[in-house]
């Protein structure tokens, strides 16, 4: 699937709301969180000044781990303020700098998003009004990623 602009706002409405599909039967919902092969350890992210620290991300192909801002107390997935490269794989003690002041408290979404043409640059360029180059990673109807306070 890929990555479109109000993804994530449109995550938390199905959350709320029931989708219905052509049949009038209940739509798979869009969830947020981990798969079985593609996760984020949340659990004890820690920072240092804009530094944050996760303990384990594993992603099932080369990508990213990208962090996308809250503005006026929703998310905006037509931004991001940190990314960083991952190896296929398990990754250990993965940190990120967040390029903008960052707030104890504040929310923020961290997601994988996946390295579609394999060249080591976040290609977060939208390639028509709702989709961008490297695709956000998802197993079935989970998109792999978290709304989370910084530490």
């Amino acid at each position: 699937m890929m990555l479109t602009r109000n993804v994530i706002a449109v995550l938390l409405i199905t959350l709320i709301f029931p989708v219905m599909n052509a049949r009038g039967e209940d739509a798979p919902k869009l969830t947020m969180g981990n798969g079985d092969n593609n996760w984020i350890d949340v659990k004890g992210v820690t920072r240092h000044g804009s530094i944050l620290n996760f303990p384990e991300v594993e992603i099932d192909g080369n990508g990213w781990l990208v962090i996308h801002p809250f503005e006026n107390g929703a998310p905006n997935g037509d931004k991001y303020v940190a990314s960083t490269y991952l190896n296929s794989g398990t990754n250990t003690d993965v940190n990120i700098e967040v390029f903008k002041g960052l707030e104890t408290g504040e929310m923020f979404i961290v997601m994988l998003h996946r390295d579609v043409n394999e060249n080591k640059v976040l290609d977060f360029v939208f390639v028509d009004d709702r989709n961008v180059m490297d695709t956000a990673v998802f197993e079935g109807s989970m998109m792999i990623g978290h709304a989370i306070p910084a530490p």
